[in-house]
């Protein structure tokens, strides 16, 4: 077996080893989730230096190692300069390399998840930085796409209890919808009401008041397994779900009436779903929550 490989992929981490080295996590096509060593490429004439920096795509030349992998030759295939130039953009292209690190396997072919993040990456920057709802709105659309390619897709469409469409009603200011993160998605609240109550008046049935009569002898006792009550873990105006059912389309759906904290409050639904699902916290949430909280005091 060849001691070299070959692999195109894009560094979705680095951390220092040694007094010049790095090591670099990459997502590649042809053999997933990869780390690998950039040797001397934190010296500063040298060629791996700006090859191994993030989100730069190569085609390399790889080495095996009896623990780790060396870089031998890299030679840069794209870059994405803009969201350095940009921390909402950059810190939208961190959490999005979150999630891909935790779903991408090792040892196996990821061609579709390679190519679903750099066209996310591609979207971010081309977004106008002048324009922070656009990095939100990408940033919602990359999550669901992934988490979609995952099979972890959050249901938006249909309520969750009684498996019947939801459509935002603009007519009422007052009109909601629950998102229960336990139950996989929307929750229509008027049909989780209705469970609370049939919930009720089974308990009521099974532990009657002092007064009331005892049952006959012999009589036979049916047992009945009610639907569980989903937690309800956030409210949804219309235009919240609105959002969030358009965001299974190839593109973003551009909807009249939509603000930031519309896309501030889909952002947060989505973390909250993916963490549920990832099961461990996304670090670079909380440079985005930075971001726009900067942003808004700025224009207010």
């Amino acid at each position: 077996m060849s001691r070299t490989y070959k692999a195109t992929g894009i560094n979705l981490k680095t951390q220092a080893l040694g007094e010049s080295d790095k090591i670099v996590t990459i997502l590649t096509r042809e053999f997933g989730l990869i780390r690998a060593v950039a040797p001397g490429s934190r010296k500063h004439n040298s060629s791996l230096g700006g090859r191994s920096g993030m989100f730069v795509v190569n085609e390399l030349l790889i080495a095996k190692g009896r623990s780790l992998d060396k870089i031998t030759q890299a030679q840069t295939l794209k870059t994405y300069p803009g969201l350095a130039k940009d921390l909402g953009k950059l810190a939208a292209s961190q959490y999005l390399a979150e999630i891909v690190l935790c779903e991408a396997l090792s040892e196996q072919p990821q061609e579709e998840l390679y190519d679903l993040f750099n066209e996310h990456l591609h979207r971010l920057e081309a977004v106008s930085s002048a324009n922070p709802s656009g990095v939100l709105a990408h940033l919602a659309h990359g999550v669901f796409h992934l988490l979609a390619l995952a099979g972890l897709t959050p249901q938006v469409q249909i309520c969750c209890l009684s498996q019947r469409s939801l459509k935002p009603d603009f007519t009422d200011p007052n009109w909601q919808v629950g998102f229960s993160i336990p139950a996989g998605g929307t929750v229509s609240l008027e049909a989780r009401e209705r469970l609370r109550k049939e919930g009720q008046r089974e308990i009521n049935n099974q532990f009657p008041m002092p007064n009331a009569p005892c049952p006959m002898p012999h009589t036979q006792t049916v047992v009945v397994h009610r639907q569980e009550i989903p937690v309800i873990s956030s409210r949804l105006g219309a235009m919240e779900l609105a959002l969030l059912q358009h965001l299974s389309q190839p593109e973003i759906m551009q909807i009249d009436g939509a603000r930031d904290h519309n896309w501030l409050s889909v952002e947060q639904i989505l973390r909250q779903y993916a963490q549920y699902q990832l099961g461990r916290p996304i670090r670079s949430a909380t440079l985005m929550d930075s971001y726009f909280a900067a942003n808004h005091d700025a224009t207010v």
